[in-house]
């Protein structure tokens, strides 16, 4: 009996792994190799088959690093499914959704409430959870004019009472349910909407996306709303708009690096060489910003990086595995000894700043290069693969050279191997692995490295399923307990 226990931990324990790979990575969109439609359907089997044999873990996974997309897939199969828990696991599940959200971007969330609604999902608690939200937002005004349609659903949904008379919540309502009732707004954007169908300075009030459609009704010149527009657009607004803006007050390393990472992809050659100083700068910075008290952690790293063709992505998803694997390369660098890191292109490329998708993936003569030592003789303690795990120039070598390595060189693992994936494997049901016995984790964005290779070290074999699981509680207790100190903070800022 105590076999057969151990046998479905251990099914349990790689199901939610093959899950957590999936719900990093995969977005439903199209990949290099496969469709939109095959990466929905495997998701769609995904999370129906993990939520109705795992669902504890299965919402415990809201408290890891995985992706928008399936987070909200995650909320709304756990609401349209709460007569499937008991009280405790809805109780459990009420907090963790109630702290995704709190995380999620607005503009998602509310897209989630339209699916709440087309789905037919109006119990109790979905209607709490939804008024919660929807009272936690700091201006709801803004909300309304941003993002009027998801706003007007959510409120008909939940029956959210919006009083007559000079209440902010009673101008949100007449905003949405009665426009053009009201003379004039109190509140200044729902006001500047109003002028702006016959003013065109009431545009630049307005938050960007909204004031696009204004700019393009009055016919006004791009460049000049660009400029009128800036102060109020968010950091990923004026980064998409530097190319025709220009301006000096883009603070380039305070963005995220993996969409730092993408940002520099995007430019032409002759730019990046141009702005060589200034670009290699931001990466760095963003990367120690990053790598955090990580930072100087991991000893001698070498790390083999994919830059063949298939890193050119999709038209959906583009160059994103080609920018992971840049953004790797700073973070690696920084998490490294100093001095001690070496990163291996698959190209052959010594210059990370001007990569380019190109040519086949030689894996295999790669991992050979990096498993070599370092100056001084050094073994590596880190080797890090980031790839798709199309190991082609010879076929499957990399997992060759790996597992002889592994048995003959190295059985005292004296080198820690680690493969990051940034491409979910739609007929694998799981990212691309190079080996059986190499840890390989998925990865959407550079910043989550630190956490993956922990994650990773499951995939391995040398764990059992009771640490995985302890390991997933004490990420439950840790993401409840950070959203609950922020929620005491905001309060005690409100007071």
């Amino acid at each position: 009996m105590r076999t057969s226990e151990n046998s479905a931990d251990l099914v349990a324990a790689e199901d939610v792994l093959l899950f957590a790979n999936a719900a990093i990575t995969a977005t439903g969109q199209r990949e290099f190799r496969s469709g939109a439609l095959d990466q929905q359907l495997s998701l769609d089997f995904l999370h129906t088959y993990v939520r109705v044999n795992y669902r504890r873990l299965y919402a415990a996974s809201l408290a890891l690093d995985i992706n928008d997309h399936n987070a909200a897939r995650i909320v709304l199969g756990l609401l349209a499914t709460a007569g499937e828990a008991s009280a405790e696991e809805r109780r459990t599940e009420g907090r963790l959704i109630a702290a995704r959200l709190a995380r999620l971007p607005p503009q998602r969330v509310y897209r989630l409430f339209g699916e709440v609604r087309r789905a037919g999902i109006n119990n109790r608690r979905t209607r709490a959870i939804m008024r919660d939200w929807l009272a936690a937002r700091p201006d709801l005004g803004h909300d309304a004019v941003k993002y009027r349609s998801g706003v007007k659903t959510a409120a008909r949904h939940v029956h959210l009472r919006c009083p007559q008379g000079a209440e902010p919540l009673a101008e949100v309502g007449a905003f949405l349910f009665r426009p053009g009732k009201l003379p004039r707004y109190e509140h200044p954007l729902l006001d500047a909407w109003r002028r702006a169908h016959y003013e065109q300075g009431a545009v630049a009030e307005l938050p960007f996306t909204v004031a696009e459609g204004f700019a393009a009704r009055h016919g006004m010149k791009r460049e000049l709303f660009l400029k009128r527009a800036a102060p109020r657009m968010t950091r990923l607004e004026r980064l998409r708009t530097h190319a025709v803006t220009q301006r000096p007050d883009v603070d380039l390393a305070a963005m995220p690096l993996t969409r730092l990472a993408l940002y520099v992809l995007a430019l032409p050659f002759e730019q990046r060489a141009a702005r060589r100083t200034e670009l290699t700068g931001a990466l760095r910075t963003a990367a120690r910003r990053a790598a955090g008290k990580h930072a100087g952690s991991w000893g001698r790293v070498h790390a083999v990086l994919d830059d063949s063709f298939s890193s050119s992505g999709s038209g959906q998803k583009r160059r994103r595995p080609l920018a992971v694997a840049l953004a790797c390369h700073h973070l690696l660098e920084v998490l490294a000894a100093p001095g001690a890191y070496r990163g291996l292109w698959t190209s052959g490329r010594g210059d990370a700043l001007l990569v380019r998708p190109w040519g086949p993936t030689p894996l295999g003569m790669r991992v050979l290069d990096a498993l070599e030592p370092g100056p001084g003789g050094a073994e590596p303690d880190r080797l890090v693969i980031v790839s798709d795990g199309w190991d082609n120039a010879p076929a499957d070598l990399a997992g060759e050279v790996l597992r002889v390595w592994r048995a003959r060189l190295d059985p005292g693992r004296r080198t820690a191997v680690v493969h990051v994936n940034p491409v979910y494997d739609a007929d694998g049901f799981d990212v691309r692995r190079l080996a059986a016995g190499v840890p390989t984790a998925g990865i959407r964005d550079a910043e989550d490295l630190p956490a993956l290779v922990e994650i990773a070290r499951f995939a391995e074999g040398r764990t059992g399923a009771a640490e995985l699981h302890a390991y997933l509680d004490r990420r439950v207790a840790l993401f409840l307990g950070e959203k609950a100190t922020e929620n005491e903070t905001e309060k005690g800022a409100v007071a």
